[in-house]
């Protein structure tokens, strides 16, 4: 069933767009409220945000749906998206929000939910709460004494750096590294330089002075250059770049070179199965995952998992398994022993864990695998459906039948922005190159 708010990570759209208003956001709260008030307690939600100018109007528009159908609403400030995960059940809250865009630009925001466990709602949850904001409003008021309060919570931001120290090992600190931790000016600019300055650590910081604009412009996970230069620059042992919500990472090695999700996903992998920690035998990615991450797997006698695109449904699949590794190429790393949605400064720790007790450079440590070549290409489109298009369904099927058994073809639209998304990978790099250009070509024909 097509959904109308609701996509494939909360809501999300353009602040004060077509759908993303303050007006919307009120009803979001008050319908979202009215699901998850439950027993006789005074009900409550905690709120965190990003560093978006935007998220004051709609924490401030959220906190008055929420107050107006009898939940008390405790406002965390700027916090990761993994932090209210966990702060939704550290606090024995009945439902976590999070106000973000992620990795988008900062005139765009978001709205994604926890329930009281700290995991995503369910497709049909999601359903049901879309009913209740087209339903007349006035019928899910509370009254008189009913009415929900409005709190600062102060001690957010301590209980989350807390917690992120604990999941390194015990016998295991900081100490002799300079790190460079880049914070994209969002959601992690305190707390993420804080917890690792506290075990130990030498942190050299760029992306923490947020103003309301700057988040993910030239920063981040999404734009690993300026992590990369300033490792070279103070001679680092490890660059960490977060995205906007702090649930994604990136690192970058010693020589200034990128390690994405899938060399990550290795190292902890082969890591937590030496330490009898792994589960599952073997981990779960997405289909955008590199071969060779699968074929260095085999080796270890491991699995692969395979996924479509986005964390939630690598948790689904996690859980539904038995795994406790899992992620994304683009660095959304899952540790269910820690987390019950990606964690960048958890999933770094586990990095530097490595990192310590190997004593070995970066470059050494993450190099586990030679990747397929793999070639990804994205395309805008203004409108319409175009992979329903009947010149661009013959370009994938021709390019499947070149590819046949040696390689794969993956193509998608994004569930997040009007982008369809195509990857191609096989051990012949001219072939894949020229299959995933000859379906960009159908794409942009009728886009």
């Amino acid at each position: 069933m097509a959904r109308k708010y609701f996509g494939t990570d909360g809501i999300r759209g353009l602040a004060n767009g077509d759908k993303l208003t303050p007006e919307l956001a009120m009803k979001v709260g008050m319908a979202a409220g009215t699901k998850f008030v439950r027993g006789e307690h005074r009900n409550r939600v905690v709120i965190g945000k990003d560093t978006r100018r935007s998220g004051y109007m709609l924490e401030s528009a959220l906190g008055a749906g929420f107050t107006a159908v009898g939940m008390d609403v405790y406002f965390l400030g700027p916090m990761p998206t993994p932090a209210v995960a966990m702060l939704t059940r550290s606090l024995r809250a009945d439902l976590g929000v999070m106000i973000s865009a992620s990795h988008n630009p900062y005139d765009d925001n978001g709205i994604k939910f926890f329930r009281p466990d700290g995991y995503k709602l369910s497709d049909e949850v999601e359903a049901e709460i879309e009913q209740l904001i087209d339903s007349d409003s006035a019928k899910l008021l509370a009254h008189g004494m009913s009415i929900g309060r409005a709190h600062r919570d102060e001690e957010a931001r301590t209980r989350y750096v807390e917690y992120a120290k604990r999941t390194l090992p015990r016998n295991v600190d900081l100490s002799g590294l300079r790190i460079v931790l880049d914070c994209a000016n969002g959601a992690a600019y305190k707390v993420a330089p804080l917890a690792l300055w506290e075990l130990g650590a030498d942190v050299v910081t760029i992306g923490v002075t947020p103003d309301g604009y700057n988040i993910n412009h030239k920063v981040g996970s999404t734009a690993p250059e300026a992590v990369a230069a300033k490792v070279k620059e103070v001679r680092a042992d490890i660059g960490i770049a977060l995205d906007g919500d702090a649930d994604r990472v990136i690192i970058i090695d010693e020589k200034g070179n990128v390690v994405d999700g899938d060399q990550f996903m290795a190292v902890i992998a082969q890591s937590w199965l030496e330490r009898e920690m792994l589960q599952g035998g073997g981990i779960v990615a997405t289909i955008m995952s590199n071969l060779g991450l699968e074929r260095y797997l085999g080796g270890l006698g491991l699995t692969l998992e395979r996924t479509q695109v986005g964390d939630r449904y690598v948790l689904e699949a996690m859980r539904a398994k038995g795994f406790n590794v899992g992620g994304e190429q683009s660095g959304h790393i899952i540790l269910s022993d820690f987390t019950t949605t990606g964690d960048g400064l958890v999933a770094a720790l586990q990095l530097l864990a490595v990192l310590k007790q190997q004593d070995r450079p970066v470059s050494e440590i993450c190099a586990r695998f030679d990747k397929v070549p793999q070639l990804l290409r994205n395309v805008r489109f203004k409108s319409g459906k175009p992979l329903e298009h009947k010149l661009v369904r013959q370009a994938i099927a021709d390019a499947e039948a070149t590819l046949g058994t040696t390689g794969r073809m993956v193509v998608r639209p994004s569930g997040t922005e009007p982008v369809i998304r195509i990857m191609g990978e096989a051990d012949d790099a001219t072939m894949v190159e020229t299959v995933v250009r000859q379906v960009e070509a159908a794409i942009i024909d009728v886009a």
